[in-house]
């Protein structure tokens, strides 16, 4: 499924960027994700490659994020950074009950940068975590964009009202059905 992500109303970020997605569930219970930001590159603050480690507090700067509720009502969250660090937590409900989701492994990445466009790529193998195979996904996709001056602007399907949260139910705003 493509979608495209709009920036939060009352972040100060660029809204010279446009961010497309394209989200899909793979026959083996993973979920696979292609992040597509153009505009200004040369305004975006994009950390040196790193190793593909787990790293917390990745959401403080450039940040590429997929959010998938589960059946109990909790969600699983995954993020990875354009350095290629990573991370997936595991919810109970609205940023409660928060763990380090262990049985999900470091995803395949793959990131390109061009004068117009910065392209990431992550499949996540999310098989061993407890989301019903031959039902919908209710999924959230989001994107933490840092420029060189230090705006940092928040992307998502949809926002709830106040401040940037893309733990809200509203930022849940795509169903991803089974593969077929």
């Amino acid at each position: 499924m493509e979608a495209i992500l709009v920036p939060h109303p009352g972040a100060p970020g660029s809204p010279s960027f446009a961010i497309a997605v394209t989200a899909r569930r793979t026959r083996d219970g993973g979920l696979s994700i292609t992040y597509g930001v153009s505009g200004p590159m040369e305004r975006l603050l994009i950390p040196p490659t790193a190793p593909p480690v787990r790293a917390d507090r990745l959401w403080r700067h450039s940040c590429f994020e997929a959010f998938v509720r589960t059946p109990t009502g909790g969600y699983i969250e995954v993020n990875v950074a354009p350095s290629g660090e990573w991370a997936a937590y595991r919810f109970t409900g609205h940023r409660s009950g928060m763990t380090v989701a262990e049985a999900i492994g470091c995803p395949d990445v793959e990131i390109t940068a061009t004068a117009g466009e910065l392209r990431l790529q992550a499949a996540f193998d999310l098989s061993r975590a407890d989301l019903p195979p031959d039902a919908d996904w209710r999924i959230g996709l989001s994107v933490v964009i840092e420029e060189k001056d230090g705006r940092i602007s928040y992307w998502a399907l949809a926002h709830p009202s106040g401040p940037p949260d893309f733990h809200h139910d509203d930022c849940f705003a795509l169903e991803l059905p089974p593969p077929s």
